[in-house]
């Protein structure tokens, strides 16, 4: 029951941008699951969820991961001040300092295309494994900057 209540509330969270544990609970007991406040906070803690901004701008749960993604993403829209390629190397400017947080940003992409990712203060180097993948690379970057 346990394991079914939180595939349920992983379900909830990524379809409703449920802002408080009382909002999942109705939802929760709307769908015949009958628990307590308490239950719902050990659940949320357990599955490694957390309040976060969602992309409409509600403060709403979201699983750690997607928080993660979303900080990284944040702190690449932040950091970056071009992107471009040659061949299979994409090079990305940073404002002085900030190359390495952008840079785990990116490897947190988990990018299967991505070969490998060097940083240093102000400038990150991608090798990706091909052409194609280093203009896709640049065109999804672009997107969150």
């Amino acid at each position: 029951m346990k394991k079914k209540r939180q595939a349920e509330i992983l379900k909830l969270i990524s379809t409703f941008e449920i802002e408080t544990q009382e909002m999942l609970l109705y939802l929760l007991k709307e769908r015949g699951y009958n628990v307590t406040q308490a239950t719902v906070s050990r659940d949320i803690n357990e599955l490694n969820i957390e309040k976060a901004v969602s992309e409409t701008g509600v403060n709403c749960y979201i699983k750690a991961s997607k928080v993660h993604t979303i900080k990284f993403q944040n702190i690449i829209s932040e950091a970056v001040v071009s992107i471009d390629y040659a061949m299979n190397i994409v090079s990305i400017r940073c404002h002085s300092g900030l190359a390495n947080a952008a840079c785990a940003g990116i490897d947190m992409m988990n990018l299967s295309y991505v070969v490998g990712t060097i940083a240093g203060d102000d400038t990150i180097f991608v090798l990706t494994r091909t052409e194609a993948d280093a203009k896709l690379l640049c065109k999804k970057l672009k997107e969150i900057v």
